[in-house]
């Protein structure tokens, strides 16, 4: 059997509406959730996590998705919208792991055993802080307390410059395949600048560590509207970082809100940070190269090789996104342990404290380390299953839509569709038999037509960053 060569899966590429782009480009949320994060309540007793952990854990229940925020960091970059502990004390990282462990058994108490674990992620900070024996112990905890599938997906983000091939060896050794490279830029001007200095051989000794240890799928991290920056500068990030032959790549627009993360003030004092008009440059050049190289454009940020299980799973209509972006694990619920970590089950969302401190007083306590969430009633569910089909297919269906939801779709969103008309007369979207589909033109504007569904959304609030 002769397969076809993988650009030869991938559809020839649209060269992006740059001024529908200009036009419908605004502010507003990333949809990693319906509701949103923004709409989280401190009102913890409203979400009864006893009873919506009963419910999620019923007879039947599916199967788990797991996140560790590992948040120390040994120095602070300065575009970080993170939620990171800046410290170089190693000792850290044991005695992390030991609250980490009290949380999982609490919350372990409350969980069906049985069920499978499709997904695994340590993200951070920078997980690779953690020395490799306490990686390890974080590894026997995973294993000891959950049951993992056999076709798990298990990833971890990765900082070169802090990785070791001791730390490779531990991460497969506890089931890791897949890594995120946080690489952002390969210019020495914007590394200067962003306090992230980063030569590119130490992006090359990952890859080729990682790929000797077994890794299956490499991912990379690039940022765009940082200072310095401009279009041909950007190409040239793209043409070295394809070099390391990626199977997936991030391309994010940098949120500058510097009300929520301060630090991110000492990028005013470098130069003046791209305009909204060089973004857009970039972005129309991070779309060209990476969908010339062949990989396909999976939504958002978010660019993979045919062959790779995002593509596999776009093209069959499966993919999902969750609070990690775009994922393949359908139906799961997510399971956040660890500082600011987030949870995410059929009615609820829950997050936990933000403050290293306060989450450690609540485990003290023996208590569940919840700061905020939200229980969603049924139109926010339906409405979640609504933005989130159209997110990862790119068109809505009608009649599936009503079986799923329950309610005669185009009678109980009229107003959300006539309201699209705009959208279908510059070309965003393309009227169907039964549904509409969204247009290559207004792929990258995903977000804006999401939007339209979300009654809770006010563009006035200054609570998101621009779509591009």
């Amino acid at each position: 059997m002769i397969l076809p060569h993988e650009n030869a899966l991938a559809p020839r590429s649209a060269p992006l509406a740059l001024d529908l782009i200009r036009k419908y480009s605004v502010p507003g949320p990333r949809y990693t959730s319906y509701p949103p994060a923004t709409q989280f309540s401190a009102d913890v007793a409203a979400l009864d996590l006893e009873a919506a952990l009963r419910v999620d854990n019923a007879p039947g229940a599916g199967p788990l998705s797991l996140y560790f925020h590992l948040p120390f960091c040994e120095t602070r970059c300065w575009f970080c919208g993170c939620n990171t502990v800046i410290t170089r004390r190693r000792g850290a990282a044991a005695e992390y792991v030991d609250d980490l462990a009290r949380e999982v058994r609490l919350t372990a108490e409350r969980m069906d055993p049985t069920r499978p674990v499709v997904q695994v992620h340590l993200g951070g900070g920078t997980p690779t802080f953690l020395p490799p024996e306490e990686l390890r112990r974080l590894g026997e905890l995973i294993h000891g307390t959950f049951r993992l599938a056999p076709e798990v997906e298990f990833s971890v983000e990765v900082d070169p410059r802090r990785l070791t091939e001791a730390h490779v060896t531990a991460l497969r050794a506890i089931g890791a395949q897949r890594a995120s490279l946080g690489v952002q830029d390969t210019d020495p001007r914007v590394q200067l600048a962003i306090h992230r200095v980063q030569p590119p051989e130490l992006n090359r000794q990952a890859c080729a560590w990682l790929r000797a240890a077994g890794f299956a799928s490499i991912n990379i991290d690039l940022i765009f509207g940082l200072p310095h920056q401009h279009a041909g500068s950007f190409a040239r990030t793209l043409d070295e970082v394809l070099t390391l032959a990626p199977d997936r790549l991030s391309v994010f627009s940098y949120a500058h809100v510097p009300w929520l993360k301060p630090a991110q003030r000492i990028l005013e004092h470098e130069v003046p940070l791209p305009s909204a008009e060089e973004k857009l440059a970039m972005f129309a050049v991070a779309h060209e190269r990476l969908t010339a190289a062949g990989f396909l454009d999976i939504g958002l940020d978010h660019f993979a090789r045919p062959r790779d299980a995002l593509a596999v799973a776009q093209r069959a209509g499966t993919l999902q996104r969750n609070f990690q972006g775009y994922t393949t694990c359908a139906q799961a619920s997510l399971y956040g342990f660890g500082v600011s970590a987030i949870s995410a089950t059929v009615d609820t969302y829950r997050q936990n404290h933000r403050d290293l401190a306060a989450w450690r007083a609540a485990l003290d306590a023996g208590r569940l380390p919840v700061e905020r969430g939200l229980r969603l009633g049924e139109e926010e569910r339906r409405r979640r299953t609504i933005i989130l089909r159209l997110m990862c297919d790119r068109r809505l269906d009608y009649a599936a839509l009503s079986r799923e939801l329950g309610v005669e779709f185009t009678t109980a969103y009229a107003a959300e569709l006539a309201g699209l008309e705009d959208l279908r007369a510059d070309g965003l979207l393309r009227l169907e038999a039964g549904g509409f589909e969204v247009t290559p033109a207004g792929q990258p504007l995903l977000r804006v037509i999401a939007m339209r569904f979300d009654p809770l959304f006010n563009a006035a609030s200054g609570r998101h960053a621009p779509a591009i």
